[in-house]
C-alpha cells in the first residue's frame, strides 16, 4: 500500500531511543511520506518540524502554536512565523486551534491567538491543521469569521452532525486510531458519509495508537491499521483507501508545491 501519515510528532522524547528505526518501519510498511507537526513545545522554537523534514526527502513540516501554548506566543512569534511560512518543505499551519479539556493558555488568548495565525496562513496561501477539544463551536465560530480555504481537521473524533460542518466549511477529515476503538461508532459514522475527496488519515503518534497497539506508543507505521478499519467502514479495499487518501493529501498540500508531484 502507498500510504501518507498526515500527523506526526516525531520530535517527542518518546522516540528518542529509536528515531530513525520508527521511520525505517514507517517506509517499509508503506508510508511514502510523513507531514511532521511543528509545534513541539511551543515558542520560542517554532522550527522543530522544519529540521526533521529537511533531513529526510519524503518528510514535509507544518509550523505554528499550539493552543496549549499559546499563551507564550509573542510579537515576534507571528514574525517568524510568517518568515517560515515560504519554506519549501513547509506544507501548512498547524495545529493550532482551541483546547478547552486542559485550559493550559487563557480561552481568550487561544482564540486570539489561533486568529492571528488564520490570517499567517491565509497571507501564505497554506492550508490549516486545526485541533479541536470540547471547543466545537468556538472553532467553528472563528473558522467562519477568519477562514474561507479548508484544511485539515486532524484527528477527527467528532459525530456525523459535526463533520458535516466542518465538510460544509471545506474541510478535510483525518481519521487515525480513535477509528479502531470499539466504543467508536459515531467516529466511524463520520468516517462513512464523508465524500471520498475529504478522506486523510494519520497517527498522531506517539499518542492514539490503533487496535491492536492501543496503549503502546504510537509510530508512523500504524497508519496501516487506521486504513485497514477505514476501509471496512466503508465497505472498499484497503489498497483503495490507501490511494485515495494518499491522493488527497497530494491534492490538498503538494498541489503547487516546486518538486513535488
Amino acid at each position: 500500500m502507498r500510504l501518507v501519515d498526515s500527523h506526526c510528532h516525531l520530535d517527542d522524547p518518546k522516540f528518542d531511543q529509536d528515531r530513525e528505526q520508527v521511520i525505517e518501519r514507517a517506509r517499509a510498511a508503506g508510508v511514502e511520506r510523513m507531514m511532521a507537526i511543528g509545534t513541539g513545545n511551543g515558542p520560542p522554537d517554532l522550527e522543530v518540524a522544519v529540521r526533521q523534514a529537511d533531513r529526510y526527502p519524503f518528510m514535509y513540516a507544518t509550523i505554528g502554536v499550539h493552543p496549549h501554548d499559546a499563551s507564550k506566543a509573542a510579537p515576534e512569534t507571528f514574525l517568524r512565523l510568517r518568515d517560515l511560512a515560504p519554506h519549501p518543505k513547509v506544507l501548512a499551519v498547524g495545529e493550532i486551534g482551541l483546547d478547552y479539556h486542559y485550559d493550559f493558555s487563557p480561552r481568550e488568548v487561544q482564540r486570539d491567538v489561533f486568529a492571528q495565525q488564520l490570517e499567517i496562513a491565509a497571507e501564505a496561501g497554506l492550508p490549516v491543521v486545526i485541533h479541536t477539544r470540547e471547543a466545537w463551536d468556538d472553532t467553528l465560530a472563528i473558522l467562519r469569521q477568519n477562514w474561507h480555504s479548508g484544511g485539515i481537521m486532524h484527528c477527527f473524533t467528532g459525530d456525523e452532525e459535526q463533520a458535516r460542518q466542518a465538510l460544509d466549511l471545506g474541510f478535510h477529515l483525518s481519521f487515525g486510531g480513535v477509528l479502531t476503538f470499539p466504543k467508536a461508532e459515531a467516529v466511524r459514522q463520520a468516517a462513512r458519509i464523508t465524500p471520498d475527496d475529504r478522506l486523510l488519515v494519520e497517527t498522531d503518534c506517539p499518542y492514539l495508537a490503533p487496535v491492536p497497539h492501543r496503549g503502546k506508543r504510537n509510530e508512523p507505521a500504524f497508519v496501516v491499521e487506521s486504513v485497514k478499519r477505514l476501509a471496512e467502514v466503508r465497505g472498499r479495499a484497503p489498497e483503495d483507501l490507501a490511494e485515495l487518501t494518499t491522493g488527497n493529501f497530494e491534492q490538498l498540500c503538494l498541489r503547487g508545491k516546486p518538486g513535488n508531484s
